[in-house]
């Protein structure tokens, strides 16, 4: 395919102004949902941003839970319609609701946009498959390692203009989202190219677009089925490390919001910096297997240390160790790739995004509930207050065992996952 790599660079670009936008609404968030609650004593709208905290982790619920029923479907739509008018429907549908958001009367108005948010944003593994179509099997983790560097770019700046825009008006973030991800629809409309050939396109079954349905799919796959255990538990870990880190920080370390800004910000560069450089460099040299596996021995590591750090200044070298762990992501994308037949790229990227989806729900729950009682005296003084990073790099311990499982058949140094049958 000629235009393999001009379409790589696309969907990059296409990544990163997805999630340049959905960075910009971090830090004003909680105080768009505070602004809507009404006073029970007065009946006013309007109320600190504290009272907004268990909203906030069932609006991520809401998102998520839509996420996971509809990512199927959208990664079979895919495999039947192709990759590009289901990437372009996405990011239209994401543009509006960015608007309609900024414009929410109510609370819960503000929790239908996220309905809406979940199912047009599920479209993030039918994007992996289109990797998957226009990049060489041995080259893929090159490329996933880019779609991480799109992540952590949108994600360093992001969250800065975020806070910028919010400064001046807590609806302006939602504004600025909006236009930019109608403005990449229209860069995706006119530039964006197909992926995936007529001739390679499968036949469309509920099997395929039922959440519940894919597992048989998976099944098919002995080693998709250890890695999707292996990535939901890591992802279950991660989804409880966002959820917590700034009230975390805030609370043991006393540091202000620029603090928890300037830490996010260090935390995406160095996603940016090994996912797009490092980790190019170090696979094809370790191979996947070994990379996957370092990667997440790191993270276990990582979860650990952040949990016991006494100091503030030791988040930013535990953040170097868990930064390095992060080339264990574009491995497993790319052991899973290879292992999936052609035809049915969007149907196992888009289960393994709906099982992503169910760690996003779990994972903020999970992590902010441990913080809580830890907080707030519901566990034993010993357990400390990191005590839910503990619990954190226990699951991706697991994640580590799982990984073990589903690549013992690959050779050692091996850059190449095993074949689909």
């Amino acid at each position: 395919m000629t235009q393999r790599k001009p379409a790589a660079i696309f969907i990059f670009i296409t990544l990163l102004l997805d999630v340049l936008g959905f960075g910009l609404l971090i830090p004003v968030a909680p105080s768009l949902m505070a602004s809507l609650l009404v006073d029970p004593v007065t009946g006013v709208q309007g109320m600190p941003v504290e009272a907004a905290t268990p909203y906030v982790g069932w609006l991520q619920a809401t998102f998520y839970a839509c996420m996971f029923l509809f990512a199927p479907l959208l990664g079979a739509l895919s495999d039947k319609f192709g990759r590009r008018p289901v990437i372009l429907f996405s990011l239209f549908g994401s543009g509006l609701d960015y608007l309609a958001m900024a414009l929410a009367p109510t609370i819960g108005w503000l929790f239908v946009t996220r309905v809406v948010n979940g199912i047009t944003g599920a479209s993030f593994g039918v994007a992996s498959a289109y990797v998957a179509d226009v990049t060489e099997p041995k080259d893929r983790h090159k490329a996933y390692g880019m779609i991480g560097a799109a992540f952590g770019i949108g994600f360093v700046l992001g969250p800065l203009m975020g806070g910028w825009l919010g400064s001046i008006n807590i609806h302006y973030p939602f504004y600025a989202a909006a236009a930019l991800t109608l403005c990449n629809w229209l860069y995706g409309f006119f530039v964006l190219p197909e992926s995936l050939p007529k001739e390679r396109r499968s036949g469309f079954s509920l099997a395929k677009a039922n959440p519940v349905g894919m597992l048989p799919m998976l099944a098919k796959y002995p080693t998709i089925v250890w890695m999707a255990g292996s990535l939901f538990l890591l992802n279950l870990a991660q989804f409880g490390l966002h959820a917590t880190w700034a009230v975390y920080t805030e609370h043991r370390y006393k540091w202000d919001a620029m603090h928890v800004g300037m830490s996010l910000f260090v935390v995406g560069i160095g996603a940016a910096i090994v996912q797009g450089g490092l980790a190019r460099k170090l696979i094809p040299k370790l191979g996947l297997r070994a990379s996957l596996l370092f990667g997440i021995a790191l993270g276990c590591v990582a979860y650990a240390a952040y949990g016991l750090a006494t100091q503030g200044w030791m988040i930013y070298a535990i953040v170097a160790i868990a930064s390095i762990g992060g080339i264990a992501q574009p491995a497993g994308q790319s052991i899973v790739s290879q292992t999936a037949l052609p035809t049915e790229q969007g149907a196992v990227q888009g289960a393994l995004q709906s099982l992503n989806s169910i760690a996003g729900i779990c994972g903020p729950v999970i992590g902010s509930q441990l913080l809580d009682r830890a907080i707030h005296g519901g566990l034993p003084v010993e357990a400390g207050p990191g005590f839910h990073f503990l619990v954190c790099s226990l699951f991706a311990t697991g994640g580590l065992v799982l990984a073990v499982m589903a690549t013992r058949g690959m050779k050692k140094g091996s850059a190449e996952g095993p074949q689909a049958a």
